[in-house]
């Protein structure tokens, strides 16, 4: 007995192995707030860390049980209930939950599935890991397996997704061949009966390991290396899958320079870029593009920058007879936004920071990059002054058409491929109105109706022969602010109508601090979310004038009317202002509030099938737990059985019992893998098992055995010491 407690791995060893599993298992955790529209992600991580601890304690299952339960449910009550965990009304709205989304799983209506349910699962799925890991790591020590898998599948999101695995990559690496190393080393000092007395009193053993393992590691990151042999593979799998309209790799909604390729899915980021104070609500402008490629927007090759003044910024695209008011705002940028260019309001003329800096303008994009001794510098924070606009509706309606010219060939070009469908589109939309602002309100406001979509997620992205505007129009019509404002700048531009694409950001959302204790002042918060793409198109002696195609977005741009009293103008204005300031809900939290209305509903009284529905929940709900409770008892039934036969042996010393107790050691070995041969003695087959264990235990149990058998002498030995031996058998076996 006093040989097998050396060869046993001591419990720190076994549980830094792990916590090496927990760790790797957190970086399947780690991306699914990128790539997903998950929230909240650190309630999850820290209920996986939870599980873990439970486990790793080795509690009776039962505790173990309750208490990952009991906290499943305490993070459902806290992120989806406003009821009391303990709450009648709790109870109810969780099985109204379950059994909503239980039909919707058998009528495989996957996209119906609610927030709550598809918690649930996570959560079940992060208690079942808790045990796997524990399994494969400590009891089985086989870890090559999860550890391919982490590979595949980081780099697999690496690839195909917003996600960067270039660290996460490194860090899997270490902690996997550290946990090879020690998984592979109790392996052998187990298989080689090799005692753990040296290795228990001087751990210096794993220094090597985890130098070696950090030297490669660090040899790894600092050799040069190849350039990426295949940088974007999802353009050549689509086409060689033939995949035109499906849906596109998923991106990171934000801030980026490169329009060339638009389309597919984006998730939602609500990383702050900066925090505002304005006086006005209105669009962060930071550049415009002019070519239109079919497949996105590029800028013209010809375009030369000319040094600016920070106190003479000729940012106003604009006549100067269009009414302005001077105003001032104030940017401060959070965190790590890098965005080497300046992000303005409309009718900017200076720039004030105490940051070195030169200011490149681009006048055709009206791009100010800024500079200092040629590298490009992101300004951390600064104010700008600038003449907030108002446009009048009446010299809009008369304003003349440009008939030719350079500039309006540079601003109606499009694709000499462009399909002829969009251009009769164009034509049909605008039949009736004469005017080029009632044209341009009319392809404006042709997006409201006729079954278009704003959607973000299972966006198609075109196939290598179909452009991108023909492909939202007629095909596809589901997209954000890029395919609703491309495709009014293409529809306008067929229409010989001046019109340009512009990025930045909308105006945020109001905070609740002020600035400075000016209450002329409001604070506004700008996301990557807030990132939005619209029109500006050109009016003879008016200028650019911004214009707002996408749905669920309203025009942030001032306009009044000259023909009108003032009390006429206050009335035009009041429901734009109104419509500014009343936010359309976002779709995906809509379809969520009527999922949890609908969610209710079966709890309501007043409906005739409640009282069925929540019967046979209750049944089926107790049959997953009872389903999951017999799991779990067919795990640990060995040490069920031990338990019982131990109390029945403190009850009937007799040798009835003994026996039942020897053949369950019998047992136990056979489903361990110590199979009796039919030639093999009992005393030959308990030196084999006392060889491989290093004890004699099973010998002395074994020579009880026979006296009691063969001798029928009960007196022979010492029950209470052969009920020791045998306990402390059937421990070892077990592990």
């Amino acid at each position: 007995m006093r040989r097998s407690k050396q060869n046993q791995i001591p419990i720190i060893y076994t549980s830094i192995l792990y916590i090496l599993g927990l760790l790797l298992f957190l970086e399947w955790l780690y991306p699914i707030e990128e790539v997903t529209d998950t929230t909240n992600l650190s309630v999850f991580i820290i209920y996986t860390m939870f599980c873990f601890i439970i486990t790793l304690l080795k509690v009776n299952w039962w505790i173990s049980f309750s208490l990952k339960g009991f906290g499943l449910l305490f993070i459902i009550n806290g992120l989806f209930s406003e009821y009391s965990i303990f709450s009648k009304l709790w109870i109810q709205q969780l099985v109204a939950e379950v059994n909503i989304n239980i039909q919707a799983l058998l009528s495989q209506q996957w996209d119906d599935l609610s927030g709550m349910f598809r918690s649930i699962l996570f959560l079940f799925i992060i208690w079942l890991m808790s045990y796997l890991i524990h399994y494969w790591f400590v009891q089985m020590k086989r870890i090559f397996a999860f550890v391919i898998l982490t590979f595949i599948y980081l780099t697999v999101l690496d690839t195909f997704t917003v996600y960067d695995g270039s660290f996460p990559i490194i860090r899997t690496f270490a902690m996997a061949f550290i946990g090879l190393g020690m998984a592979n080393f109790f392996k052998e000092i187990q298989m080689e009966r090799i005692t753990f007395t040296w290795a228990r009193q001087n751990p210096i053993w794993i220094i090597p390991l985890i130098l070696i393992v950090l030297f490669s590691t660090a040899v790894g990151y600092a050799a040069p290396k190849f350039e990426p042999q295949w940088p974007d593979p999802v353009p050549f799998i689509q086409s060689a899958t033939g995949g035109s309209g499906g849906s596109g790799g998923i991106r990171k909604v934000g801030y980026g320079e490169d329009d060339s390729r638009l389309g597919g899915s984006f998730v939602q980021d609500d990383t702050t870029v900066f925090q505002a104070a304005s006086q006005e609500k209105h669009y962060w402008r930071i550049e415009s593009k002019d070519v239109y490629t079919g497949k996105g927007w590029i800028n013209s090759d010809d375009e030369d920058y000319a040094m600016q003044q920070p106190d003479e910024l000729g940012l106003q695209p604009y006549a100067d007879y269009n009414e302005t008011e001077e105003l001032e705002t104030f940017l401060e940028f959070q965190g790590n936004s890098q965005i080497p260019k300046l992000v303005y309001p409309y009718g900017t003329k200076k720039v004030d920071t105490n940051e070195q800096a030169q200011f490149l303008l681009y006048p055709i994009s009206g791009a100010v990059r800024t500079e200092w001794n040629g590298d490009d510098v992101s300004l951390s924070e600064y104010s700008l002054t600038y003449d907030y606009p108002s446009f009048s509706l009446d010299k809009m309606r008369e304003a003349e058409t440009i008939r030719s010219g350079e500039f309006l060939d540079h601003y109606t070009q499009l694709p000499s491929d462009l399909p002829e469908r969009v251009n009769e589109l164009a034509d049909e939309i605008t039949e009736s109105f004469d005017s080029q602002y009632d044209k341009v309100k009319a392809v404006e406001s042709y997006f409201a109706r006729n079954g278009f979509e704003y959607q973000t997620s299972n966006v198609p992205t075109p196939g290598e022969e179909q452009d991108y505007v023909d492909q939202f129009l007629f095909d596809s019509k589901i997209g954000y602010c890029d395919n609703f404002s491309t495709s009014m700048v293409v529809l306008l531009r067929s229409l010989d109508i001046p019109a340009r694409w512009v990025k930045g950001f909308t105006s945020g959302e109001p905070m609740e601090e002020s600035f400075d204790g000016d209450s002329s002042y409001t604070m506004y918060e700008v996301t990557n979310s807030n990132a939005h793409s619209w029109v500006e198109v050109y009016f003879e002696e008016i200028g650019w004038v911004p214009f707002e195609p996408t749905q669920g977005f309203t025009n942030l741009t001032d306009f009044y009317t000259e023909t009108d009293s003032d009390s006429e103008r206050d009335e035009l204005e009041a429901p734009e202002r109104e419509l500014e300031d009343t936010e359309e809900p976002d779709p995906l939290e809509q379809e969520e509030d009527e999922e949890a209305v609908d969610a209710m509903q079966p709890a309501d009284p007043s409906n005739g099938s409640t009282g069925f529905e929540l019967k046979w929940w209750h049944i089926t709900i107790g049959g997953v737990i009872l389903l999951i409770a017999l799991v779990l008892l067919y795990l640990r039934r060995f040490q069920m059985q031990t338990y019982l036969l131990e109390r029945k042996w403190d009850k009937n010393k007799d040798s009835q019992t003994y026996q039942d107790a020897y053949h369950f050691v019998l047992k136990v070995l056979k489903h361990q893998g110590f199979t009796k041969d039919r030639d093999q003695t009992l005393r030959e087959y308990a030196t084999r098992v006392d060889t491989w264990y290093h004890t004699d235990t099973m010998g002395r149990l074994t020579a009880a055995y026979e006296k009691m058998i063969y001798k029928n002498d009960p007196t022979a030995f010492s029950v209470s010491e052969m009920r020791d031996l045998w306990k402390n058998l059937i421990k070892q076996i077990l592990g």
